[in-house]
C-alpha cells in the first residue's frame, strides 16, 4: 500500500463497538461490523425474528450467515502497523464503568484482555507482549475483569490456585500448611473441570426441560387452536340447529294458521248458506202471509174457498235443528292444544339445557381436575338420569318416571325396537355420558343370592347373546353388587371387591381423564374400585335387574 495512501480510521471502525474492526464482516446490506458485535446485536433480536442492519435499518427474515471479509481484515492490521492508531479517539480510553490498562500512564485506555495469573489486565498495545513472548503465551487470558484481587489471599497475599473441598473455598498454598491442614483440597483448576462436567450436565437437563417445555407450550398451542376451531363449530352447528328449530315451530305455527282460517272459511260458508236459506224462506213466509191476509178480508164465500186451498200451501221449512242455544266453543280447543305443546317443549328445553350446560362446563383444556374428596364435592358433578324405554328388557318394569327398573315374573308389553335387550335383564340410560358426571344408585335385593349390575357401557353394545352382558365384553365395565360382596367385571375378566355393604353406590365418570370410580356411599363415602383406561366413545349407565324381587333406582341428588 502506497505510504501516501490515507487510511480512515473511522471508515474501518465497528459503529456498534465503536473501535477498529475485529474479525469484520459484511451484511448484504453493505454494512461492516466485528463478527462478535453483530452476531450480539442480532441475538437480541431472536425473539422478534427479525434481523436488522444497526446502520440502514434494512430487515432480514432469516438470521444472515456471516462470513469475514479478508480484504477489510488485511486493511485493518495494515493500518495497525502504519501507527495511526497511536492517536486513539476518546472511545478507545477507559470510562468510570471501564476497566483500565493496569500499565498505561497518564490517560489509561480500556482493557482488552485481563490475565488471571499476572492479575492485571492490559489494552491491546500492551497485551502484545503475551502474544510475543513463549512464557507469556501460556498465562490465562480472560475478558477485562475487576475482581482480580479476589483472586488473591488476604492473609497471605498469594494467588489463591488450591479449592478446599472441606470448607468449599479457594485458598493459596500457604493455607494448606496452616487453617487448612489435612484438608482434602486439589488444584483450583481440576475442581473446575469437575464441576465443568457437572454444569454440563446441568445445562444438559436445563436444555432438555426447555425442549420439553418447549413441546408443552406448542401443544397448549395447539390445543388452544383446537378448542378455538371445536368452538366455533360448535357455536355454528348449534346456531344451525336453533336456526332449524324455530324454522320448524314457525312453519307449524304457518300450518296451524293456515288450518284455522281454512277451516274458518268451511264454517262461515256453511252457517252463510243456511243463513241464506232462512232468510229466503222468511221473505217467502211474509209473502204468504200478506196472502194470507188478504184472502182473510174477502167477503164473497165463494171466491174465498176457490182461492184458499193454493194460497194456504206452504213450502218444506229449511232444517235448523243443528242451531241450539248455547255457549260457543269452536277453536279455543285449538289454543289449549298449543299451549300443551309449548308447556312440553319448555319443561323439554328446561330438562335437557341442564345437559347442555354441564356438557359445555365439563370442556377442560388443562389436566384433569382431582377426584373430589367428599360427597358434597362429587356432588357437584351430578347428572339427572332417566332409562330409556326403548332398551328396556322386557322382564324388567320400569317406573318412577323412568328411574326406577325392578325383575318382574310378567313379561312387559313393550313395543319392538333395534335398541332393545333380548335375551337379558338389561336397560341403558337415555342421556349419554361426557365430561365428569356423578350419579348415585338405590338397589333392593329379593334373598341373599339377590343382587344388581351397575354400569357404564358404549351404545354399540350387542342386543343380543353373552355379548350383550355387561362387564363381559370390552365395551362395558360393570360392578355388581350384593348383600356380601361385590366384583367388578370387564372384558369378561372379574375381580372380586371388599368393601362395606350398602344398599346405595355412587358412580363417578370423568371420561376425559379415563376414570371410572365406584363408592359405596352411607354416612361416610367407600371407594370400592377405580379403574383407569381410555375412553373414546360417549358412555351410557346401564342397570343388570337378574334377581326375582330385585330393583334399582337413579337417585334424585338435586
Amino acid at each position: 500500500m502506497p505510504q501516501n495512501y490515507q487510511m480512515d480510521r473511522e471508515t474501518l471502525s465497528c459503529v456498534i463497538c465503536l473501535d477498529l474492526l475485529r474479525d469484520p464482516v459484511t451484511t448484504t446490506c453493505g454494512h461492516s461490523y466485528c463478527m462478535s458485535c453483530i452476531k450480539g446485536f442480532w441475538d437480541g433480536e431472536d425473539q422478534r425474528k427479525i434481523y436488522s442492519c444497526p446502520q440502514c435499518r434494512e430487515a432480514f427474515t432469516l438470521r444472515p450467515v456471516l462470513k469475514k471479509n479478508t480484504m477489510l481484515a488485511a486493511l485493518v492490521e495494515q493500518l495497525k502497523k502504519t501507527g495511526l492508531q497511536a492517536a486513539p479517539a476518546d472511545h478507545c480510553y477507559a470510562g468510570p464503568e471501564d476497566v483500565a490498562c493496569d500499565v498505561c500512564t497518564g490517560r489509561k485506555r480500556k482493557a482488552f484482555k485481563s490475565c488471571l495469573t499476572c492479575l492485571m489486565s492490559y489494552c491491546e498495545n500492551h497485551l502484545q507482549s503475551h502474544f510475543e513472548s513463549t512464557k507469556l503465551k501460556k498465562h490465562k487470558l480472560v475478558e477485562p475483569s475487576e475482581k482480580l484481587q479476589e483472586n488473591i489471599c488476604s492473609r497471605h497475599d498469594e494467588v489463591m490456585k488450591i479449592f478446599c473441598r472441606t470448607d468449599k473455598k479457594c485458598i493459596c498454598y500457604l493455607c494448606t500448611m496452616e487453617d487448612h491442614k489435612g484438608h482434602d483440597t486439589v488444584p483450583a483448576a481440576a475442581e473446575r473441570t469437575e464441576r465443568q462436567r457437572e454444569l454440563e450436565v446441568s445445562r444438559l437437563n436445563i436444555q432438555q426441560r426447555i425442549q420439553h417445555r418447549e413441546k408443552d407450550v406448542k401443544l397448549l398451542q395447539q390445543e388452544v387452536e383446537a378448542v378455538s376451531l371445536s368452538a366455533d363449530k360448535a357455536v355454528k352447528d348449534s346456531e344451525k340447529i336453533f336456526t332449524e328449530l324455530i324454522r320448524l315451530l314457525q312453519k307449524r305455527s304457518s300450518d296451524v294458521k293456515r288450518q284455522i282460517r281454512s277451516q274458518q272459511e268451511t264454517e262461515v260458508s256453511r252457517v252463510k248458506e243456511l243463513q241464506e236459506k232462512l232468510q229466503q224462506e222468511i221473505t217467502e213466509l211474509k209473502r204468504k202471509d200478506a196472502e194470507l191476509k188478504q184472502l182473510s178480508h174477502t167477503e164473497d164465500h165463494n171466491q174465498f174457498l176457490h182461492n184458499y186451498p193454493s194460497v194456504s200451501q206452504l213450502s218444506e221449512p229449511t232444517d235448523s235443528s243443528s242451531i241450539n242455544i248455547r255457549t260457543l266453543r269452536y277453536f279455543e280447543d285449538v289454543t289449549a292444544a298449543v299451549s300443551e305443546l309449548r308447556d312440553k317443549l319448555q319443561d323439554i328445553l328446561r330438562n335437557k339445557w341442564t345437559n347442555i350446560s354441564l356438557t359445555v362446563t365439563n370442556v377442560d383444556v388443562l389436566l384433569p381436575q382431582p377426584e373430589p374428596k367428599t360427597r358434597d364435592g362429587f356432588l357437584r358433578y351430578s347428572r339427572e338420569i332417566t332409562l330409556d324405554p326403548n332398551t328396556v328388557n322386557t322382564e324388567l318394569l320400569l317406573s318412577e318416571g323412568n328411574r326406577k327398573v325392578t325383575w318382574t315374573l310378567q313379561p312387559q308389553s313393550y313395543s319392538s325396537h333395534t335398541d332393545r335387550f333380548t335375551d337379558h335383564p338389561l336397560v341403558l340410560s337415555k342421556e349419554s355420558l361426557t365430561g365428569r358426571c356423578y350419579w348415585e344408585v338405590e338397589w333392593r335385593g329379593g334373598g341373599l343370592l339377590s343382587g344388581v349390575g351397575v354400569a357404564v357401557t358404549y351404545k354399540n353394545i350387542s342386543r343380543a347373546g353373552s355379548e350383550s352382558v355387561f362387564g363381559q365384553n370390552d365395551k362395558s365395565w360393570s360392578l355388581y353388587c350384593f348383600i356380601d360382596r361385590y366384583v367388578f367385571w370387564f372384558d369378561n375378566i372379574h375381580t372380586p371387591i371388599s368393601g362395606p355393604g350398602s344398599s346405595r353406590v355412587g358412580v363417578y365418570l370423568d371420561h376425559r381423564a379415563g376414570i371410572l370410580s365406584f363408592y359405596s356411599v352411607s354416612e361416610t363415602m367407600t371407594l370400592l374400585h377405580r379403574f383407569q383406561t381410555t375412553f373414546t366413545q360417549p358412555l351410557y349407565a346401564g342397570f343388570y335387574v337378574g334377581y326375582i324381587g330385585s330393583t334399582a333406582e337413579l337417585c334424585k341428588l338435586k
